[in-house]
């Protein structure tokens, strides 16, 4: 049984999310649908994140277990030539049975991108905000985020997730021409989580609340505010960090 990992980049505006569902196309069940027809196997694809609904992704990995033998850099070939425009293929590579794309990730990083001005070419991967923003509130929340903390005030609810601390290893903020750009990295994430973050910071940024206001908000998971969560067409996952693999 061979053990097989994939780079993937996806435009996710079309998509209800990597995950299937019964409701609309999703990045898992295209590539999916797309190895059964040319290696005639129903895999089992794992997904390193699985991004919501309009999230876009630079370097989402997964992998799938398979009997088939075809080299790797002819089923790239092949996927690349019957997936849709929306979704390609970097890179595909035979790894160690242990692989496992969600498990044995370590590291992940988003960014988020926002526009200050109204666009029409690339509306789908920007946050267009109307409002002034404080740029230096924007970079004290990013500092103050940095370490481990509970980010569940800044999920989205209805998972089954037990565990809500995250330890964020590196988070900022830069300025591009009339684009803001906020990064961050992270042993994990919940669900929403860096929609909310991104929310929130543009809150405190706009004036809505002060800053210390979202320092109560994330040491103490004070929910007098209603945590505003980003559009999802500024998110895109970056990257997924392995060791060892």
């Amino acid at each position: 049984m061979r053990n097989i990992k994939l780079l993937i980049e996806y435009d996710g505006t079309n998509f209800v999310g990597w995950q299937i569902q019964p409701n609309g196309r999703s990045v898992q069940g295209e590539i999916k649908k797309a190895i059964k027809e040319i290696i005639n196997e129903d895999v089992n694809l794992i997904g390193a994140s699985r991004t919501d609904a309009g999230v876009h992704a630079r370097g989402q990995v997964a992998n799938f277990k398979c009997e088939n033998k075809i080299p790797t850099e002819s089923l790239k070939k092949a996927l690349n030539s019957i997936l849709p425009d929306d979704i390609v293929i970097h890179a595909i590579e035979e790894v160690d049975p242990n692989f496992h794309a969600r498990y044995s990730a370590v590291e992940k990083t988003y960014r988020y991108f926002i526009t200050k001005n109204k666009i029409a070419i690339g509306r789908n991967y920007f946050w267009f905000v109307k409002y002034e923003l404080d740029f230096e509130n924007l970079k004290k929340c990013a500092e103050l985020i940095i370490g481990k903390h509970d980010f569940e005030i800044f999920s989205k609810k209805g998972t089954n997730v037990k565990d809500y601390i995250c330890e964020v290893r590196s988070a900022e903020w830069k300025i591009e021409d009339d684009k803001l750009i906020f990064e961050i990295t992270a042993n994990r994430f919940l669900y929403g989580m860096v929609r909310g973050l991104v929310g929130a910071m543009v809150d405190v940024a706009r004036g809505r609340f002060d800053i210390d206001v979202f320092k109560k908000i994330l040491l103490e998971k004070c929910n007098d505010f209603e945590i505003m969560h980003a559009p999802a067409s500024g998110l895109v996952l970056e990257s997924v960090k392995y060791p060892n693999f």
